[in-house]
């Protein structure tokens, strides 16, 4: 397995699919994952803190952490992500299906403070 990670930066709220969907662009490539969780204050739209949001990574993701598939921090939050000359990885944006693209965190997040079932 690569020594280097697919690092991906997000606040991962709530959880769903088209995360799962995401992750395993690179995961399929056996590129291991990196997934970095911003710490972000909680509000409406950020309910958990990025501890609640890494303990529902790590359950969700346990097999593949085992195995050195995913690895799961949390960083400060940010205003961008920037590189300089050729620093030796790519950035690359990943546009997912339709039907992955429909999920919506702000939907789920509505649906469950409505007391409705969200698809996740």
């Amino acid at each position: 397995m690569s020594s280097k990670y697919a690092l991906f930066i997000g606040r991962w709220q709530n959880l769903h699919d088209g995360h799962d969907w995401l992750f395993n662009q690179k995961i399929k490539q056996n590129i291991p994952v990196l997934i970095a969780i911003r710490d972000v204050d909680t509000d409406e739209n950020n309910p958990r803190s990025a501890q609640q949001v890494k303990e529902i990574l790590e359950i969700r993701y346990q097999e593949l952490i085992s195995i050195g598939k995913v690895r799961i921090i949390i960083i400060p939050d940010i205003v961008g992500v920037y590189y300089g000359r050729d620093v030796g990885y790519e950035v690359k944006e990943f546009v997912p299906p339709p039907e992955v693209a429909e999920i919506s965190g702000t939907k789920i997040r509505q649906a469950l403070k409505e007391g409705k079932k969200a698809n996740i």
